[in-house]
């Protein structure tokens, strides 16, 4: 009976290591999971990833999977739910740690039924404008946001949305109440501020950065500590230099399988991850947009972990004294 479970157990292990050495399936692709709509930042990191994550991964594609809706849960939850081997990933940002607050109901655990596998980037927010809007910097902006209460529409991509939280972040500091629209995703909330039908957005870089240099939009403010390098955003000033007392948004992105995935295999993806990182296409890309590349030891699973367990622990009390739920 002895060697006959030690035999059994042996077969496990064999065809565990077998699986991960196979990983990934050759025509196989793997899939990254955006839990947002097509064209959206989180879309764009995403497929900047995918192509450079691709190689070192040993993929024959790397595809992306949009599943947009309900403060990024239903995306999530169907990585949540997929087959543990290694094909079906999870890229998503800061609604990981929003969507414990955010939803009444969940049909997953946040921290236990996903494996983390490593930060990515950290993206700056920017508030930015309709084009016609009177105010052409942040001072302007204040009194005019002043002299319109009531009246000002202020959009975002959806309520949970990294745009939603900046905005309610916004009116706080600000002890002011907008009109908050929100729609399917960043790039429907973008359009109708293009045309005017919404005054203002808090959006990241990733989103923003190509309407202000094209002018197409006005650029108000950043939502770091410190200006931005980028060269069209050098200029803009930080809200908190420019008034608003403690304001720091900073929106992440990170990369998650279900859980249950083979360590091996997790080994392997994390470290594809930290080589698309150093990928000079992949830095210049995010670069270019505003977004820091992560280079610190949250590219770590184990610290990966340890930070959104912050970031709950950070958002709960706003989301909560906001009273807003996506449901």
């Amino acid at each position: 009976m002895m060697k006959l479970k030690l035999l059994t157990l042996g077969l496990i292990a064999t065809a565990t290591t077998a699986f991960a050495a196979d990983f990934p399936i050759k025509d196989k692709p793997v899939t990254i999971v955006v839990p947002f709509t097509a064209g959206g930042p989180t879309d764009r990191v995403a497929r900047d990833l995918a192509e450079a994550i691709r190689a070192p991964l040993g993929a024959t594609a790397v595809v992306i999977e949009n599943a947009a809706g309900a403060g990024s849960s239903i995306g999530s939850n169907k990585v949540a739910k997929a087959n543990p081997d290694g094909h079906t990933l999870l890229l998503n940002h800061i609604g990981m740690a929003t969507m414990p607050s955010l939803l009444r109901t969940m049909p997953f655990k946040v921290e236990t039924d996903f494996e983390y596998l490593g930060l990515i980037n950290e993206v700056p927010m920017t508030l930015v404008g309709k084009p016609t809007l009177p105010a052409n910097n942040y001072k302007e902006l204040t009194a005019w946001i002043n002299a319109n209460k009531g009246k000002i529409n202020l959009g975002n991509a959806g309520t949970g949305s990294a745009s939603h939280l900046c905005g309610l972040l916004f009116q706080s500091a600000l002890q002011v109440d907008m009109t908050t629209i929100p729609y399917k995703g960043t790039a429907p909330a973008m359009n109708d501020l293009l045309g005017g039908q919404i005054d203002l957005m808090c959006d990241q870089t990733t989103n923003t950065t190509g309407q202000i240099e094209a002018k197409k939009i006005k650029a108000y403010a950043v939502t770091t500590t410190k200006r931005l390098t980028t060269p069209s955003l050098k200029d803009l000033p930080t809200l908190a230099e420019s008034g608003v007392k403690d304001f720091q948004v900073a929106i992440w992105h990170g990369l998650y399988a279900p859980k249950g995935t083979p360590a091996d295999v997790l080994t392997k993806i994390n470290a594809a991850l930290k080589t698309a990182m150093k990928d000079p296409g992949f830095i210049k890309k995010q670069e270019g947009l505003g977004a820091v590349i992560v280079t610190d030891k949250r590219l770590e699973p184990a610290e990966h972990k340890k930070y959104v367990a912050s970031e709950i622990a950070k958002w709960s009390p706003i989301i909560k004294a906001a009273g807003v739920y996506a449901d």
